[in-house]
């Protein structure tokens, strides 16, 4: 009987042991998965359901050619979905709970590779490298981020959940059904600034910008004609002037393009003369 003791007591230390472990990792996993709802920095969290993140992802056309960037990423969900897609993803959340537990979960996913976490102020962030730009905030956040969103480059993509960017008109919007009651997200595409003066070969154009809607005149001679049905999508142009539609690309200075009178395409360049405050 003496020999059975020292097995019993074993037996119980193991018991022991183990509980205490499974106290802990409860303990831990408690810590590191805040509540939903609970109050942030500047928001409060709430998770997105998957169906919307993906929605949001396929409205920006998201592929391994992009790096993503979402502005308060909560537990990582948009960021690992993305990276999911090949892409190069990074989130910003002020919450360190919510870091270290996106960073298990990527793991989790395996696309830690591709999946980058920071703590930080998501209006102290350099959004600069970023292609796609996620954000589930408010409006009067939205307002407040929006001069730094249009300063990004061309063609950047922005996907806000739920809410506007105000008097900027979204360039595509997407309400759930049944599968996601109460959702919706809306997409701009940052356009290339145009406002201000340009000199064609026809005379002087001068080009008024409110977001992606462009008006202006061009002076050929003595005339004057108003250009109507301006648009810009990324870095791309459109207009009419006297019933000739005009296209073209923006670049650094320069616009380039064609129009089109006639049944005929006529090649045109413009050359900035000068800038204007664009809006």
């Amino acid at each position: 009987m003496s020999s059975s003791f020292p097995l019993v007591r074993r037996s119980c230390l193991t018991l022991g042991l183990l509980a205490v472990a499974t106290g802990l990792v409860a303990q831990t996993a408690t810590e590191v998965t805040p509540p939903a709802g609970q109050p942030g920095k500047d928001v409060i969290w709430l998770p997105s359901p998957q169906v919307l993140v993906d929605r949001m992802l396929d409205m920006a056309n998201v592929t391994s050619q992009d790096v993503v960037m979402d502005l308060g990423s909560g537990d990582g969900r948009v960021v690992i979905t993305a990276a999911k897609r090949g892409a190069q993803a990074v989130g910003v959340e002020y919450n360190p709970e919510l870091v270290e537990l996106s960073k298990r979960n990527a793991a989790v996913q395996r696309v830690s590779d591709k999946a980058t976490f920071i703590r930080g102020d998501l209006f102290e962030t350099d959004l600069s490298n970023a292609t796609v730009v996620t954000l589930f905030l408010r409006l009067d956040l939205n307002l407040k981020l929006r001069p730094t969103l249009l300063d990004l480059k061309p063609g950047t993509r922005v996907v806000s959940n739920t809410f506007s960017m105000g008097d900027w008109e979204p360039d595509d919007i997407w309400v759930g059904g049944r599968d996601c009651a109460n959702c919706s997200a809306m997409m701009w595409i940052v356009p290339a600034k145009v406002q201000g003066n340009w000199r064609l070969a026809q005379g002087d154009m001068t080009l008024m910008q409110t977001f992606q809607d462009v008006t202006g005149t061009l002076r050929t001679g003595r005339a004057s004609l108003p250009i109507s049905d301006g648009r810009l999508r990324a870095n791309r142009i459109t207009f009419t002037v006297g019933g000739v539609p005009y296209s073209g690309r923006v670049s650094e200075g320069t616009i380039e393009g064609t129009a089109t009178t006639d049944g005929n395409s006529v090649r045109w360049t413009a050359a900035r003369t000068g800038v204007n405050r664009v809006r």
